[in-house]
C-alpha cells in the first residue's frame, strides 16, 4: 500500500524555483511508486495546509532559509509528522556555516579558517580581516546554491562583497580561499553513497555554474582510491558532527598537496534526475524513483523514539474547611 505523501516545495527564500523542480521530480518518482502524493506549497498558511491534507509523511523538497534550517522541520515536529532529512538541531546547525565550522573543528576535521561578519560591521570587513589575506571566499554565513558568494582578490572589493552576501540573511562568512578540486559526497541513511568531482571554468562552484551550465562533473573523481576513500570519510565525519540524517550532500575541496577540508553539509541538496546526489547514486546503480523511496522510508521525527510519559490521573481537590458560620 503507497502512503499519503505531502511533498513540500517552493518556500519563501531565494531558492524558489530550485525547490519548485525539486518537488516536481519527487512528485512524480513517488507516483511511479504506487504513493498517493500532495504537492503542498510552503508558505503563508502552511500548518494548515498540512493538517488539511492527513498525510502520513511529509517528504520535504525545499532549500534555503525557512525550509533548510530546522523552522519547517519544527512545525513538523509539532505537527507530528514524520518528515525527510535531519532534524530540528542538525538542520539548523548545517545551514548556519560558522556553526558548523566550530562543531568541525571539535570533531577534528579540517575546515578553512575563516570569520563572521554582520550587516552592520561590513563596512568595517577590513578591519576584522586580519592576516586572512587576499584571496578570500565570501557567502552568506546561512544559505545554500551558493547565492551571493564571491571570490574576493582585493582589500577594496571585500566591504562590497561582505554586503552583498548579508543581503540573504544579514551575515557573511569569510573565509581564507583554498584552491583545489571540489568534490561532493553523497551519503544515505549513515552509508556513503559515493563521491562526484565538480570542475567549473569559474572560480568557486556558484549558482551560475550549478543551475546554468558550465560545469563538468567526474564520477569517482579524479583522485586516487586512497585519496576518495579519504574523502569520503572526512564527509560521513562531517554528516555525523552535525547529527544529521536520512541524507545529505557534504562539499570538500581537496587541494594538489593533498589538503582536503570540508566546506559545508547539504541536509536538503538539490533533488532532481540530474542534480548531484541522483548523479552519484546512479552511478552506483540506485535510479531516482528507487533512491527517492529510500529516503522517504528513512522519514522520521526527533521525537519518534521518545517514550511517552504514562497519563496521571488528576489529584482530586482537598474539600475547602468549614467555615464557622457566627
Amino acid at each position: 500500500m503507497g502512503k499519503r505523501v505531502g511533498v513540500l516545495m517552493g518556500g519563501w527564500g531565494e531558492e524558489r524555483e530550485i525547490s519548485l523542480k525539486t518537488g516536481e521530480a519527487v512528485v512524480g518518482a513517488l507516483e511511479s511508486r504506487g504513493h498517493q502524493v500532495t504537492r503542498i506549497f510552503a508558505g503563508p498558511g502552511l500548518d494548515r495546509a498540512l493538517r488539511a491534507a492527513e498525510l502520513d509523511v511529509a517528504f520535504i523538497a525545499l532549500h534555503g532559509r525557512m525550509g533548510e534550517d530546522g523552522r519547517v522541520q519544527g512545525l513538523l515536529e509539532l505537527l507530528e509528522l514524520p518528515y525527510t532529512g535531519s532534524g530540528v538541531l542538525a538542520s539548523a546547525l548545517a545551514m548556519n556555516k560558522p556553526m558548523a565550522k566550530k562543531l568541525f573543528r571539535l570533531h577534528n576535521l579540517p575546515t578553512p579558517q575563516g570569520y563572521r561578519v554582520g550587516r552592520d560591521a561590513a563596512a568595517r570587513a577590513l578591519e576584522l580581516h586580519g592576516d586572512l589575506g587576499f584571496p578570500c571566499v565570501v557567502k552568506p554565513a546561512c544559505g545554500g546554491s551558493s547565492v551571493g558568494l564571491s571570490v574576493v582578490h582585493a582589500p577594496e572589493a571585500l566591504a562590497p562583497a561582505v554586503a552583498q552576501a548579508c543581503r540573504f540573511g544579514g551575515e557573511a562568512l569569510v573565509e581564507r580561499f583554498a584552491s583545489g578540486r571540489e568534490v561532493t559526497v553523497g551519503i544515505l541513511g549513515d552509508s556513503v553513497l559515493g563521491s562526484c568531482e565538480v570542475a567549473t571554468p569559474r572560480e568557486g562552484f556558484d549558482y551560475e555554474a550549478k543551475y546554468k551550465g558550465g560545469a563538468r562533473y567526474f564520477l569517482p573523481p579524479r583522485l586516487s582510491a586512497t585519496r576518495v576513500a579519504n574523502v569520503e570519510a572526512l564527509a560521513l565525519g562531517a554528516y555525523r558532527a552535525l547529527g544529521c540524517r536520512g541524507y545529505a550532500r557534504v562539499d570538500l575541496l581537496c587541494s594538489d598537496t593533498e589538503n582536503d577540508v570540508v566546506l559545508e553539509v547539504n541536509t536538503l541538496p538539490g533533488f532532481t534526475p540530474t542534480s548531484l546526489l541522483p548523479k552519484i547514486a546512479a552511478q552506483g546503480g540506485l535510479d531516482f524513483a528507487e533512491l527517492t523511496e529510500r529516503i522517504l522510508a528513512l522519514a522520521t521525527r526527533d521525537e519518534a523514539n521518545v517514550t511517552e510519559a504514562p497519563a496521571v490521573a488528576p489529584v482530586p481537590l482537598a474539600p475547602e474547611p468549614r467555615r464557622a458560620v457566627s
